[in-house]
């Protein structure tokens, strides 16, 4: 083996991010491509050492700990992602918004937030590999595959528990797009009808509207623009249940465009004629309050050029 190329005795100054977590949590997002029960069998032996001394896996780092990292061979992982594939690429055109705390991505729609479920990677991994730099990148919330639009990603931990709390408490506004069947009236403004999550003997996860057993649920509308047979609406999702855009849309008689789950056939396949090859529900905008400066911010993600298209050959009505 080349000299370059052996592993190398690693030394890690804890700062304040990473204060308080236990360390085989800091060591696994650490030592990325390390298995767990390596990381485990390491600590036992004092191949990791925290100021000289043993620890267990339990204990907890404290700022300026010094962790000394023995050397560690670690095999290629044939799955990690490539930064010259072209969907990784495009990536860096969608992001709206980054600073050492944060980035605010204009997810594509098809694209999952992250790996699994038969995906070798998503949008968190291919992130990954544009920063390879970044100590962390961990998804603040979530999109549906085919949704697309704003999605914010934090960059340390603290902020990830800043933005987690406005989420709780509802201090984050997410508007977002739809395009749906009919015509949605102006005084239809909120839906409330609660939710239920319901797995199909197929194994595939819809979501019910059951008034009785469900979750609370309450997304607010406003029509931005009536066209003949279809509505622009903008939703305003209170709550954050799975599905809950679509499934409040459909309960109301006005499936969205193209949704493979939720949607009308004919309404479907009349926009399919038109160009459409995706789910008409896009996350317009997002606001928080920045974790460190504590500016209101508002982001915006414009729609991708089909669904722009889709909407001149419409036809307009008051």
């Amino acid at each position: 083996m080349n000299e370059s190329n052996k592993p190398k005795v690693r030394f890690i100054t804890v700062d304040s991010e990473d204060a308080g977590q236990r360390i085989d949590n800091f060591l696994l997002k650490t030592l990325k491509g390390v298995p767990k029960s390596m990381i485990y069998k390491l600590l036992r032996k004092g191949e990791i050492r925290v100021n000289k001394k043993r620890c267990k896996p339990e204990y907890k780092l404290v700022n300026e700990d010094i962790l000394r990292i023995a050397p560690i061979r670690v095999s290629e992982n044939t799955n990690t992602v490539s930064t010259q594939l072209n969907v990784v690429a495009n990536l860096e055109k969608q992001i709206l918004f980054e600073d050492d705390r944060l980035i605010v991505i204009n997810k594509p729609s098809g694209m999952a937030v992250h790996g699994g479920s038969g995906l070798s990677f998503g949008l968190i991994e291919a992130l990954r590999a544009l920063r390879p730099d970044a100590r962390m990148l961990e998804l603040v919330h979530r999109l549906d595959r085919d949704t697309s639009g704003c999605l914010v990603v934090a960059k340390k931990r603290s902020a990830l528990r800043n933005l987690h709390e406005q989420l709780r408490n509802k201090k984050v506004q997410k508007f977002y797009h739809a395009l749906v069947k009919g015509r949605w009236s102006a005084k239809l403004t909120k839906v409330t009808e609660s939710l239920k999550k319901n797995d199909l003997k197929s194994g595939e996860r819809v979501v019910i509207v059951d008034n009785i057993n469900g979750k609370e649920s309450e997304t607010r509308y406003k029509v931005l623009q009536h066209f003949q047979g279809a509505t622009l609406v903008r939703a305003f999702p209170v709550t954050g249940r799975t599905h809950q855009i679509r499934v409040h849309c459909q309960c109301k008689g006005h499936p969205i465009a193209s949704d493979a789950k939720y949607g009308h056939p004919d309404f479907d396949a009349d926009m399919k004629a038109k160009g459409l090859k995706r789910l008409f529900l896009h996350a317009a905008s997002i606001e928080f309050t920045h974790p460190l400066t504590e500016q209101r911010l508002k982001i915006e993600a414009p729609l991708e050029p089909s669904l722009e298209k889709l909407l001149t050959q419409l036809k307009k009505e008051q």
